[in-house]
């Protein structure tokens, strides 16, 4: 039993085993037994430890990119260290990316669990290098290095160590920026910082919440197997969404246990200038209720891995002259490891947001308000039917997941998107 637990639900184990050091961290801080230094000290120690527990050997994955960040930090110009942060982060990270396809569809190999975990951490330390090199490009971080006094200079990277080494972010976001880092380290103080037990404890509910609901839902499909040449295409649809919703509510348990985490440790805190309770929520990448209730596919990006979604458009959609949309997604296609199922997903993902941009331009106005309601409605259908489609492409990562697509025809939905988009596209050039 105990076995079966772990093999399902490692990064969420992880994760959970990690709240006691989290604790630790928030209370001895609190009671006034770390100083600043010790704190930073006991993140990114921490962390080291993590990784090593975790991932073994391939922790060394993410130690190398680590070192190499700080070494740039030290010697290259802050204008340009973005432009070298980003190349040896992704270049580095394509390499492991590349590694696993090649044992896993040449060699045909199991890859180690330990691997992939690494990978995945790896993604995410990405995430924090790069953020943290666009603030140092931007001037938003100023780092006074002296080099004639290697204690102050190591005293001053010290924060920057601790950042991209943060044991309540290295196997799960959300992403936070340096600065607010930074300030939630400095800002644990004896008096004004509430206790997050409660909190934290309200959250793993909803984490049993969300695991109960997933295993309901594996238990109906488990026993209501979907046959092409028997059952009707209405239900081959129901049977893909489920599908889908439950490799989403992995997702979304996994967000949860991570702001657990963080408010654990004393991050994720924020007053409220009303005066009332404190939120613990804003540090958070997405919300089962707000995200899945989005009725148009653009919104449920913004939704969906939400500080994910802020770091794509700062780092490229912000960035990008020509067809930003396009080169937004086609990044994320490549941070996510260029698998066959991330082609179709990620672009069908693109396509359809773009076509939700054209639809909605174009039929909104022209409803009355009866008919916005079943439109919107209609919409929420067809998000759900297209993020269904993009997940099973995304996650089962090779042919299985598109013939599965092709033979409940649930694929139809994001092709009819598309064709919509052609068309008013095409009304538009013939408008201008």
């Amino acid at each position: 039993m105990f076995d079966q637990v772990w093999e399902h639900h490692q990064f969420l184990i992880h994760q959970c085993f990690s709240l006691p050091g989290a604790f630790l961290f928030y209370f001895l801080t609190k009671w006034g037994y770390l100083s600043l230094t010790y704190r930073y000290v006991f993140v990114s120690v921490g962390g080291c430890v993590l990784a090593v527990v975790t991932m073994g050997i391939y922790s060394m994955l993410l130690f190398l990119p680590a070192f190499a960040f700080i070494l740039l930090v030290c010697s290259v110009d802050p204008s340009c260290i973005h432009a070298w942060a980003f190349a040896i982060q992704m270049l580095w990270q394509t390499f492991w990316h590349l590694i696993i396809q090649y044992r896993e569809y040449y060699l045909h190999e199991n890859v180690c669990i330990r691997l992939f975990l690494a990978v995945s951490s790896l993604m995410l330390l990405t995430q924090r290098i790069t953020s943290v090199s666009m603030d140092l490009m931007e001037n938003r971080v100023i780092l006074t290095l002296n080099a004639s006094c290697k204690r102050k200079t190591l005293v001053m990277l010290l924060p920057l160590i601790s950042y991209v080494l943060n044991f309540t972010t290295l196997l799960g976001g959300p992403l936070f920026s340096y600065s607010q880092f930074v300030s939630r380290i400095a800002d644990i103080r004896l008096n004004p910082s509430p206790n997050p037990l409660c909190v934290v404890l309200l959250k793993m509910v909803h984490v049993l919440l969300l695991v109960g609901l997933r295993y309901c839902l594996i238990y109906f499909l488990r026993y209501c197997i979907y046959d092409s040449y028997k059952s009707i295409t209405f239900y081959g649809f129901l049977w893909v969404w489920g599908l889908a919703m439950i490799l989403r509510i992995r997702y979304y348990s996994h967000w949860k246990i991570s702001e657990c985490l963080n408010n654990a440790a004393g991050f994720g805190f924020w007053e409220n200038l009303s005066g009332d309770c404190p939120d613990r929520n804003k540090l958070s990448d997405g919300d089962i209720w707000s995200t899945e209730s989005s009725s148009r596919m653009s919104e449920f990006a913004r939704q969906w891995n939400a500080t994910t979604a802020s770091w794509l458009r700062r780092l490229v959609y912000m960035r990008c002259k020509y067809f930003p949309l396009f080169m937004t997604f086609s990044f994320s296609l490549w941070w996510h490891g260029l698998h066959l199922g991330h082609f179709v997903g990620i672009l069908t993902w693109a396509a359809t947001v773009k076509a939700d941009y054209h639809i909605y331009r174009y039929l909104h106005p022209r409803l009355s308000s009866m008919c916005r309601k079943i439109y919107h409605f209609l919409s929420w259908i067809n998000t759900q039917m297209i993020v269904s489609c993009i997940v099973m492409a995304v996650e089962l990562r090779d042919m299985s997941g598109l013939r599965l697509l092709c033979t409940t025809y649930i694929g139809l939905f994001p092709l009819l998107n598309v064709i919509m988009l052609f068309l008013l596209s095409r009304l538009d050039t013939v408008h201008l």
